[in-house]
């Protein structure tokens, strides 16, 4: 089937984000005397907020009664990060550009909460491309699990073969290619390198570089 619908990502790929998550979650994690390494951050890159605390305040023992006050500092301080240094990712005027001119349907699926959602697609001028946004944030489950992208493609009312999907965390790519989506990775440079990413169908290191090319071979 066709391929005519694309659908992106936000945090980290659209818009650079990522630094400011782990700048709020450090003050975070600096209240309890810890302090994540890159590494460890990398490995629950893509989950929800709440996920994310999960998972670190089980692995460090932090009291789990705390996790949605924690959460709740932590969207508030990064959406204070995004208004103060919030920048678009390289190529997101590009790809907008390109699939548009193709006429895609163009979808979001992303972990944030809709508060940063609303600040981020004004913040790139965005919103009047896109046809459907969908949140996990209030899903029963958050990517790697496929359902915020099932439900973005249900929204934009095509079957999610029909659907590219561009990524740039493990938790994401394994949420598009569970959802039976091609899924083009664009990870951080640092870890461009990381074998993991060959699950994907395509890997970039910028949105800039995509072009109809890359397209046909998908």
């Amino acid at each position: 089937m066709k391929l005519d619908t694309v659908i992106f990502d936000m945090d980290g790929l659209l818009i650079d984000s990522e630094p400011l998550w782990k700048e709020a979650a450090d003050q975070l994690f600096l209240n309890y005397g810890k302090q994540l390494t890159a590494a460890q951050y990398a490995i629950t890159t893509g989950l929800r907020t709440r996920e994310f605390l999960a998972y670190w305040f089980r692995h460090f023992n932090f009291p789990m009664n705390e996790i949605l006050i924690a959460e709740k500092k932590i969207v508030q301080q990064v959406i204070e990060l995004v208004k103060q240094k919030g920048k678009p990712m390289p190529g997101v005027n590009h790809i907008i550009k390109f699939f548009i001119e193709r006429n895609f349907k163009i979808g979001l699926a992303t972990s944030s909460a809709p508060d940063l959602i609303n600040l981020v697609i004004d913040l790139l001028e965005i919103r009047s491309h896109l046809q459907a946004i969908s949140s996990a944030d209030d899903l029963d489950y958050g990517k790697p699990h496929p359902e915020v992208y099932l439900n973005c493609a249900k929204k934009l009312e095509v079957l999610p073969i029909q659907c590219i999907c561009f990524e740039d965390s493990f938790n994401g790519m394994i949420a598009a290619k569970s959802a039976k989506m091609k899924c083009v990775i664009v990870p951080a440079l640092d870890n461009y390198r990381n074998p993991a990413w060959e699950a994907a169908d395509l890997k970039i290191d910028s949105l800039s570089n995509f072009n109809d090319s890359l397209l046909k071979s998908l």
